[in-house]
């Protein structure tokens, strides 16, 4: 018994010490030994175990950001392939500066920067105690990688990756007729108080009139839902593609963005925010907005926001301290609000007046002139 006895010790020291230290918790019911381990050890099998990789980021068009409920960013999807060969998700966070991405990782937050924070080959950072995961990147990444990753972000945002049929943007001028599905328009316009060939407009832009049509990101149908978008409005992905559900759905949508943009009185100034939030995203319009109040100007005018949308591709506007949601393509959104209008305003037989901003609010064609101008006189 006494030899058993001693075995038994034997067996448990040797355990102990090939485990990681961990703390007893008081709990109302007693001491209970807490089963994460408490030192700052977090490699990559633990990485694995706990089947997540968090990484740090600053927000810009070459590293992340959101573009119509999807990530992208070079930097992001390099990172994501690697999680990916990993075998675990990627949850990235993004900082306001280097200096917090690197205080993060020093206070062990994260497992890497991934952003060029050196210029020796990919620039990413791992934390000091990470020896194992470095030598996992090491191996994986191979010079040419981050350049094909661009190649693909390329396509990804240009109109090669939508899958669609293209059809006259008139069925029957003469006659009146939009499309084949003038009636539904007609019918769900009507409970937002919009005109019909507004709506029709809109459609056009995003699937031209093709109900089958798909985006890269997953964007469904004539008015190009998203599948999470979808679940929310309480549309069936079995029916995601239905022409009549799939406009009643995005009318739904359209309402709600009515109701969130409450605060701009006038209609037809609010219409045009929600269609640059249906395109761009609500919360990037909400920045904009926060910028031209900074700026001085009438938050609640498209035309003065228009230039901070813009804007909101440059880093002198997308890092300023009243924007919470970072970079945005703000030229694809306020070409989007751009091209419906206009081409509403040919269903209705109107002329459309051209304005364009840039992000100082200056017009294109006087900045150009000026421009010239000033070539001249030197």
């Amino acid at each position: 018994m006494k030899l058993h006895a001693t075995l038994i010790f034997v067996l448990i020291l040797l355990c102990s010490c090939g485990q990681k230290k961990q703390d007893t918790v008081v709990t109302p019911w007693g001491e209970i030994t807490d089963t994460i381990p408490t030192d700052d050890s977090f490699d990559l099998d633990e990485i694995q175990r706990n089947g997540e990789l968090i990484a740090l980021t600053l927000t810009g068009p070459e590293t992340y950001y959101d573009y119509r409920g999807r990530h992208l960013g070079a930097q992001y999807l390099l990172a994501q392939k690697f999680a990916d060969k990993l075998g675990v998700s990627l949850r990235m966070e993004v900082c306001r500066d280097s200096a917090e991405m690197l205080q993060r990782l020093e206070d062990g937050e994260a497992d890497l920067i991934c952003y060029p924070m050196t210029q020796k080959g990919l620039g990413w950072l791992i934390g000091d105690d990470k020896e194992d995961l470095e030598e996992e990147l090491k191996a994986w990444y191979k010079p040419g990688m981050l350049a094909e990753i661009k190649k693909e972000e390329e396509f990804l945002l240009s109109n090669r990756a939508v899958h669609r049929r293209v059809f006259a943007p008139m069925l029957n001028r003469a006659g009146g007729v939009i499309s084949h599905y003038d009636g539904f328009f007609q019918r769900y316009a009507a409970t937002i108080r919009w005109d019909w060939r507004l709506l029709a407009a809109q459609c056009y832009q995003e699937s031209t009139f093709d109900p089958k049509a798909r985006s890269w990101a997953g964007a469904c149908g004539l008015m190009q839902i998203m599948p999470g978008t979808a679940d929310h409005l309480g549309l069936s992905r079995a029916n995601i593609y239905d022409p009549e559900q799939n406009i009643a759905a995005a009318v739904r949508y359209i309402a709600e963005l009515e109701r969130s943009f409450s605060d701009i009185r006038e209609h037809s100034e609010r219409i045009k925010f929600v269609l640059a939030a249906y395109n761009g995203g609500h919360f990037h319009i909400r920045d904009a907005m926060a910028l031209a109040l900074k700026n001085g100007r009438n938050a609640n005018r498209w035309h003065e926001v228009e230039p901070f949308v813009l804007g909101l591709s440059q880093p002198q506007y997308y890092n300023d301290p009243v924007v919470k949601n970072g970079y945005m393509r703000g030229s694809e959104t306020v070409d989007y609000v751009r091209k419906i209008h206009e081409r509403w305003n040919n269903y209705r037989g109107v002329k459309t007046v051209r304005s364009f901003s840039g992000p100082q609010g200056v017009p294109q064609k006087a900045k150009r002139e000026r421009k010239k101008k000033y070539q001249i006189s030197e």
